[in-house]
């Protein structure tokens, strides 16, 4: 059973990779952790889930209306002190340029990358309080300013996108911000990164952890890095 005396984040996209390390380590700091992840089969997140009584498993599809509204009801009145959207894909290709993309391939990056996350900011946003924190997982490859050697093109536009969708989002609360993030992690070995990444999670997702509680008392919307330096946008 969750404990009431400790605070509580709600991790969409953590099934494995990154949302799994990061839900394991904010269970380890004593906080209550619901994970999510989507309907199919046993996760990294449930066995943790099985491990630690402070680890609860939600399911969602971040591209289903429906599932994001079920989800919602379910949680309707528990309060969030940090509400993180880490789900996030990449074209079949990586590598391949936007011209050799196909629309349907566009879209479902797009539609995970950027839609799906505002979509669960924008239904789960009313269980964050003043003080908590909203954030979600973007990529220094998101930043326009430092695009200067291209490459992995619809994954850049889609987390451009994301990083623009947060910007209008925290535009719309400056009388009365929150504190809002957009994490940057670096390269690091997951399935989305690949095995030459130079980081592990063990060495990049602490430093993740550390960045956004740190964040939750400064209001506004920041785009850093796991070492909490601003990324130009």
């Amino acid at each position: 059973m969750a404990s009431t005396d400790h605070p509580t984040i709600l991790i969409v996209g953590a099934s494995r990779g990154l949302g799994h390390a990061m839900a394991e380590e904010f269970a380890n700091r004593g906080w209550n952790v619901i994970g999510t992840a989507r309907a199919g089969g046993r996760t990294e997140l449930h066995e943790l889930a099985e491990q630690n009584p402070n680890v609860r498993v939600e399911t969602v599809d971040i591209n289903a209306d429906d599932q994001i509204a079920a989800l919602r009801e379910r949680l309707a009145g528990k309060r969030l002190d940090m509400l993180f959207v880490n789900a996030g894909t990449t074209t079949t290709d990586p590598l391949a340029q936007v011209g050799a993309v196909s629309a349907e391939e566009f879209t479902r990056v797009m539609l995970t990358n950027a839609l799906g996350p505002l979509r669960v900011i924008e239904a789960l946003q009313a269980n964050v309080p003043a003080d908590g924190l909203i954030g979600a997982m973007s990529s220094g490859q998101g930043s326009i300013a430092d695009n200067v050697k291209g490459s992995r093109e619809v994954y850049r536009a889609s987390k451009a996108a994301l990083n623009m969708l947060m910007k209008s989002f925290a535009a719309r609360e400056a009388d009365a911000p929150r504190a809002m993030a957009l994490l940057a992690p670096g390269w690091i070995r997951t399935d989305l990164g690949g095995p030459d990444a130079p980081f592990t999670m063990k060495e990049a997702v602490p430093k993740l952890v550390d960045v956004l509680i740190e964040k939750r008392g400064r209001p506004g919307l920041e785009y850093l890095d796991r070492f909490g330096k601003t990324v130009p946008w």
